[in-house]
């Protein structure tokens, strides 16, 4: 197990992450405390900063665990109380949910295009898993813009269900699947997209979650001739678009997204196919 660094924020000046592959000027990094964590369920956690982060939703951050690692996450709050939630799944998430509130911690960023919400009047929102997360603060903007939100959540089970009350003060409508059937209705949020479509005059989709449930969304879209805009995941290291770990066909998920649209999504032959690991190699979805 890798044990953590004890850092402080003179540190972030001085110290560099050997795996940024960026300069060690003060600029380029920000010293955050935790003011407060949120056990959402289990194996999720809400991890909120003592700084504002001037961003949009659908944006990202590279979160730096100093003597351990970087990973990118996207913003589950924005404002005053800005906020990441983690699903633990690896070392690094491991080590992340040891961490307590005062801990400081690193970041670079916001990358990214974010979400585009001008002209949605009626519009759908689908997530799966921890694609949950990001889609909170979209939903909160789309509000402040008077328009009518259609959502529906797909998670494993009930133990990893999260942010439904936000989500059903957000909304106009809120569905949930879970592949168990043990909350909501057994089957995948995709489901309530082509009713949505059908009863609530739908002008625009916005999705996150496991790539599978996006090209299912991007297909019905296309279909239906509706504009969508998916949040697509891929292995980010630089996050500046220098190291090209997160290509997916010509496009750089950290500099051309993570957020994509119908026209550049038609180009994406990977689409659903492939995804990438650490190494850079292609692996099918």
């Amino acid at each position: 197990m890798v044990k953590e660094k004890k850092s402080n924020e003179k540190d972030f000046g001085k110290e560099l992450n050997p795996q940024a592959g960026y300069s060690n000027s003060i600029k380029d990094f920000h010293s955050v405390k935790l003011t407060k964590i949120i056990e959402e369920n289990p194996n999720i956690k809400t991890f909120y900063f003592d700084k504002q982060i001037d961003a949009k939703p659908g944006q990202f951050i590279m979160l730096w665990l100093p003597g351990v690692n970087e990973k990118p996450f996207a913003f589950s709050n924005l404002g005053k109380n800005c906020s990441i939630t983690v699903q633990k799944r690896g070392p690094f998430t491991e080590e992340l949910f040891k961490s307590r509130k005062g801990t400081i911690l690193g970041i670079r960023g916001p990358f990214g295009k974010g979400f585009e919400t001008k002209g949605a009047k009626n519009a759908a929102i689908i997530a799966g898993g921890c694609g949950i997360a990001p889609l909170k603060p979209l939903a909160e903007e789309l509000k402040k813009n008077k328009s009518k939100i259609y959502v529906s959540l797909g998670v494993r089970n009930k133990e990893y269900l999260f942010f439904k009350k936000e989500f059903k003060k957000l909304s106009n409508e809120l569905k949930i699947f879970s592949e168990d059937g043990s909350v909501g209705k057994k089957g995948y949020p995709t489901e309530a997209l082509e009713e949505f479509i059908k009863s609530k005059r739908i002008d625009c989709v916005f999705a996150c979650g496991p790539e599978i449930l996006l090209k299912k969304v991007f297909d019905i879209c296309e279909k239906r001739k509706i504009n969508c805009q998916l949040s697509l995941e891929r292995y980010v290291k630089c996050a500046i678009g220098i190291c090209g770990q997160c290509a997916i066909d010509d496009q750089l998920v950290c500099r051309d997204g993570p957020i994509f649209s119908n026209e550049k999504l038609r180009r994406l032959k990977e689409l659903g196919k492939f995804s990438r690991n650490a190494e850079g190699k292609k692996s099918c979805l």
